[in-house]
């Protein structure tokens, strides 16, 4: 019984890892990663990744209400929103906004990679023009909830702030946003395929484990 319980214990503790494996990952923060290679291999200065400019993209996909078709209308929110709802939303002060100096949104029926979405985003010469901006400091991405229900958005906002003055969150802590992640909280934002994935995985394991404990106690 004893070694049945060791193969038990070994087997749950395979089964969390499975499912976790793959949590450590926020897709918002690999977008703003690319951005920033990008902009580095053209000879373009890196962006601060702002928290505070993160959650606003995420609240600029929410304002969409899942609406793929609004995106390519090619509609986008008032202005006035970032003061009225995103700010308050996300525990942005109100008067350490700055203006938005560009804005990629795009949206997939289907959960896709950064890598994938980054080419999504950044589709013709117009958008490589934004994209190598000398005009930007400051970027935040966001992407809606990545653990099913499509369709999903993906975000980048640009800005002109200053690093430590603008967007700045009430008492140094953003509010917290579900569903989706953004870039630049250090928070887990895992994608179906993976979190499917890993899930199969670890039944597996664990089914496997099972047996192995109902052989020895026979």
């Amino acid at each position: 019984m004893e070694i049945s319980g060791l193969f038990l214990f070994t087997a749950l503790f395979l089964f969390s890892s499975a499912l976790a494996s793959d949590s450590k990952n926020n897709p918002a923060d690999q977008l703003v990663a690319l951005v920033n290679s990008n902009r580095t291999a053209h000879k373009s200065s890196a962006l601060y990744d702002n928290q505070g400019l993160g959650c606003l993209a995420l609240e600029y996909i929410k304002a969409y209400s899942g609406q793929c078709k609004a995106v390519g209308d090619m509609k986008k929110p008032p202005d006035t929103s970032f003061t009225d709802i995103f700010a308050p939303n996300c525990g942005v002060v109100a008067t350490s906004l700055t203006p938005i100096t560009g804005r990629f949104i795009g949206c997939q029926s289907k959960y896709v990679s950064p890598d994938q979405a980054f080419d999504m985003l950044i589709e013709n010469d117009k958008s490589l023009e934004l994209l190598y901006s000398k005009n930007h400091t400051e970027v935040g991405a966001a992407v809606s909830a990545t653990d099913g229900g499509a369709p999903h958005f993906w975000c980048i906002l640009f800005s002109n702030g200053k690093t430590n003055s603008s967007f700045l969150l009430d008492g140094g802590v953003a509010k917290s946003v579900r569903p989706g992640c953004y870039s630049g909280n250090n928070e887990d934002c895992s994608g179906a395929a993976d979190l499917k994935f890993n899930g199969i995985a670890g039944l597996k394991i664990l089914a496997l484990a099972f047996a192995i404990v109902y052989s020895l106690v026979l």
